[in-house]
């Protein structure tokens, strides 16, 4: 388990808690632009915090200026927090309800790929050296000026253009080259009774969400969704892994901790084909228990490895199904259901809670896990295992499918038990969950 050295822990901490002001960030931010702005031209303006954050961290060091980056480093978590807001509420707005998962997967698969790059280009034989550091974390600079180029040529959303900015002709247009139909008209229908619905409605705010019954139990069901995926313990094996394998006996743990880089790219590869079979609901419980599971064995073979050698394979095969489990459900699933559960109106305000949320577990994993790993050692994982068991229930009994399903069919699902639960205070209603999904 990593060390309690005062230095490593105090590193982790100051990192982390650059992290966490980015997820405060959303809440104030993401909600108030995206909900009046082209989701297509808030992008294009974002991106210019990517290259202000990278040219300030590429610079750092010829400046000798340590300011210069942890300032870079807080801008390009800005940036993080309202893509992890803008990019999954894009995709679901100009996907088709048929494909809708698989192409919310995409987007954790574009992460994930990511997180490999940047391990293998951190190696010191390639550019993790004291020299070439600055111009490793300069690159940032790199995939925001690609997807800037490539923006203009993305379509806006139909969504808004039809029910926030009633561009009805417009949103056709989309629909029809985006979907290669001609055929359009029940999506059409659909978009404008939501918009007709908004226009009843009062604007639907970050308080409103939690005041309203219509909002109350979407809203807390993608709160606790980020809450498993962080609390899960997967940022816990990504940022100690290197010392996990350490302590499991491995000579050479970075390569070890870069096959959990493939092994969680290749996964990601698999969940996009399953989650439209499957459905998200399964895939979000499979991948729970299975790193509940997982969890207990890691616990095991690290209390053992020094009793019998071999525990150190086990270990790491262990690790590798964790990380694998993870990118079957918990992964993937948490960002782009939000959107699903929510129509147009509360959408943007719904994103920025769950990604407040989200990033503020990631800082409390990243803050007190190292504490938690020198006191508890090898049994630290059994606490995310708790955490695992109790979300795979509550996912079980609260999370409905989605899959097949319409923005406007899960709105009024969630209306529906709104309304019985104003008649009968305290009267259990009944549960979305069982109902299945369209064929």
């Amino acid at each position: 388990m990593p060390n309690g050295d005062k230095s490593y822990e105090e590193n982790t901490q100051k990192q982390y808690l650059e992290e966490d002001l980015e997820g405060e960030s959303i809440l104030s931010i993401a909600e108030r632009w995206s909900a009046t702005n082209r989701l297509r031209n808030s992008m294009l303006i974002v991106n210019l915090l990517a290259v202000a954050g990278g040219c300030l961290m590429g610079f750092c060091k010829i400046a000798r200026s340590v300011e210069m980056l942890i300032l870079g480093r807080l801008v390009i978590g800005l940036f993080c927090g309202l893509c992890t807001g803008f990019v999954p509420m894009y995709i679901g707005e100009v996907s088709p309800t048929g494909l809708r998962g698989a192409f919310g997967t995409l987007n954790q698969l574009g992460i994930v790929i990511g997180i490999l790059v940047a391990q293998i280009f951190g190696l010191k034989v390639i550019m993790g050296t004291e020299e070439l550091w600055p111009l490793l974390l300069g690159f940032t600079i790199i995939p925001a000026v690609l997807q800037s180029a490539a923006l203009p040529f993305c379509p806006e959303s139909p969504r808004f253009l039809l029910i926030n900015r009633k561009e009805e002709e417009s949103a056709r247009d989309i629909l029809q080259r985006l979907w290669g139909t001609q055929d359009v008209t029940q999506d059409i229908q659909e978009m404008k009774d939501e918009s007709t619905r908004m226009a009843q409605e009062k604007q639907a705010t970050v308080l409103e969400l939690f005041r309203s019954r219509s909002y109350q139990q979407p809203i807390m069901i993608s709160i606790m969704l980020q809450l498993s995926q962080q609390l899960s313990g997967i940022n816990a094996v990504f940022y100690y892994s290197t010392g996990i394998f350490r302590d499991a006996g491995i000579e050479e743990p970075i390569y070890a901790t870069i096959g959990t880089g493939v092994v969680n790219t290749i996964f990601t590869v698999v969940s996009l084909f399953l989650v439209e079979r499957a459905g998200r609901r399964t895939l979000h419980m499979t991948g729970l228990g299975g790193m509940a599971v997982c969890s207990i064995f890691m616990t095991i073979s690290l209390l053992l490895k020094d009793e019998y050698n071999w525990m150190s394979f086990f270990c790491i095969g262990a690790t590798l199904v964790f990380v694998a489990f993870f990118e079957i459900g918990p992964g993937p699933i948490p960002w782009f259901i939000v959107a699903e559960l929510f129509s147009q109106g509360p959408r943007p305000a719904a994103m920025a809670v769950a990604g407040c949320s989200n990033w503020t577990s990631n800082f409390l994993v990243g803050l007190l896990f190292p504490s938690a790993a020198f006191y508890l050692g090898a049994y630290v994982f059994i606490i995310f295992t708790g955490f695992l068991i109790v979300f795979l229930v509550l996912t079980f009994f609260k999370v409905p499918e989605t899959r097949g399903r319409t923005f406007e069919e899960i709105t009024r699902a969630f209306e529906g038990q709104a309304r019985e639960a104003n008649r009968a205070e305290n009267v259990p209603t009944v549960e979305m969950n069982r109902i299945q999904p369209m064929k």
